[in-house]
């Protein structure tokens, strides 16, 4: 393929696979360890709350983002996180493995992985020309969340017969080696001047102009464009909280870890399946509020009835395909961001828009994990699934939502208003 001959594009590909088995594998050994030590969806309830709070990073990070060398920062992150999953089977090794240790070590992971993602999606307009945007795109949305199909698949297996400590091995080994991937990548030098109000040598003047970056990317994020369907993707990432940490205790009552690795599979694969397809279903030519609107819906009916199903091999089926709308709507929401925001705003903007879509993500699976012990896993998930259907009727119904723009007509001022645009002109 031709985007392929583009080195910098294989080899941030590459890397992101490579680190994303590591963090699929990691992802799933920790919950269930944590749930094996603690013994209740509180536990695992709390490690999703904890695991998740570092999307705040991503928040605070885009103006920074916007101005330092990726290569660096991916290199970095990735060596910091093999260090810190080694911790795991030290503590196991040497007889004082805990919950809490796990507790303690996961937001920290998770803090430097959260940096990882949005500068390499603000980075792809950089990297890749605008008309093969959606097939980077598709393409990175296969290696961030479509590698998870067969690790996921393979992680109950590996759960069983190596253990979740030798995972964290495992994963260790993986983050070394997207580090290296990540370190033949080549960037061209940022371009981009910012005009300058205050010295140079000033603390306080780095300290202004970052919060200056930062409301201006708030400023895209919340305006009418985005403000309706950021409420709703909130609503359904809190459900979406609850639902992953009361995962395990569900599958143990299903037949055990190997259920919990085909759950995570089948959430994948629908994904993937969905994200893989988005080029090819036209839905460029809809509008992106109604496409949000009906893909939801569908989502919601089946995550609904997904807990009904007699068999097993049935409700991993209709599980799957409730995520298979997920992953047609995050390829068109990317590239309807990447074609409508300044490319030099891409960093801040991606990375509040990461961070506050899933500020309710802690809160579900806190309370999610709490609901668990009261309620059971299985009215957990069956609520949920109300929930995303309940947030696609309101898209449908919304007049602002339903009037968003189609993909082909959205320009690079679509999502800023005239007088920020004059004033970023001014700063160019």
């Amino acid at each position: 393929m031709f985007i392929f001959s583009n080195k910098n594009f294989l080899f941030m590909f590459l890397g992101r696979i490579v680190t994303n088995i590591g963090d699929t594998l990691y992802a799933v050994a920790a919950m269930w360890l944590v749930f094996e030590l603690g013994g209740s969806t509180f536990y695992t309830g709390l490690a999703g709350f904890l695991t998740i709070i570092p999307r705040f990073v991503q928040f605070f990070a885009g103006p920074l983002i916007d101005r330092i060398s990726i290569r660096p920062l991916l290199i970095v992150t990735q060596i910091i996180q093999s260090i810190m999953l080694l911790i795991i089977p030290i503590a196991y090794f040497f007889d004082f493995l805990s919950v809490t240790l796990i507790l303690i070590i996961s937001p920290i992971i998770t803090t430097f992985n959260m940096l990882v993602y949005p500068a390499q999606v603000a980075t792809l307009p950089k990297i890749v020309e605008e008309k093969e945007l959606t097939k980077a795109n598709s393409l990175f949305t296969f290696a961030y969340q479509g590698i998870e199909t067969a690790c996921n698949a393979i992680a109950g297996v590996l759960l069983v017969t190596i253990g979740a400590i030798s995972i964290y091995l495992l994963d260790s080994i993986m983050f070394l080696i997207g580090a290296l991937l990540f370190s033949f990548i080549k960037l061209p030098m940022q371009t981009k001047k910012v005009k300058k109000t205050y010295s140079e040598s000033s603390i306080l003047c780095h300290l202004k102009q970052y919060k200056i970056e930062l409301k201006e990317g708030i400023s895209i994020l919340l305006n009418k464009t985005f403000s309706r369907l950021l409420i709703g993707i909130m609503a359904i990432n809190f459900v979406g909280g609850a639902t992953f940490v009361v995962l395990p205790d569900f599958s143990k009552h299903q037949g055990g870890a190997e259920i919990f690795g085909y759950l995570l599979m089948a959430q994948a694969l629908g994904s993937i399946m969905g994200a893989l397809l988005a080029p090819y279903i036209k839905l460029q030519r809809y509008g992106i509020g109604k496409v949000y609107a009906m893909a939801f819906i569908i989502s919601g009916i089946l995550w609904t009835i997904s807990v009904f199903s007699p068999w097993t091999w049935l409700m991993i089926i209709i599980y799957a395909l409730a995520w298979f709308p997920g992953g047609v709507t995050n390829i068109l929401i990317n590239t309807f961001m990447q074609r409508g925001i300044p490319k030099h705003l891409l960093g801040r903007v991606f990375s509040a828009s990461f961070s506050l879509s899933g500020i309710a993500m802690p809160l579900g699976s806190l309370i999610g994990g709490a609901l668990g012990v009261i309620i059971g896993s299985v009215y957990v998930i069956l609520c949920s699934g109300i929930v995303i259907f309940l947030v696609g009727v309101f898209w449908s119904i919304d007049k602002v939502t339903r009037t968003l723009p189609k993909l082909e007509e959205v320009t690079e001022t679509t999502f800023i208003s005239e007088v920020l645009a004059r004033k970023l002109s001014n700063q160019k």
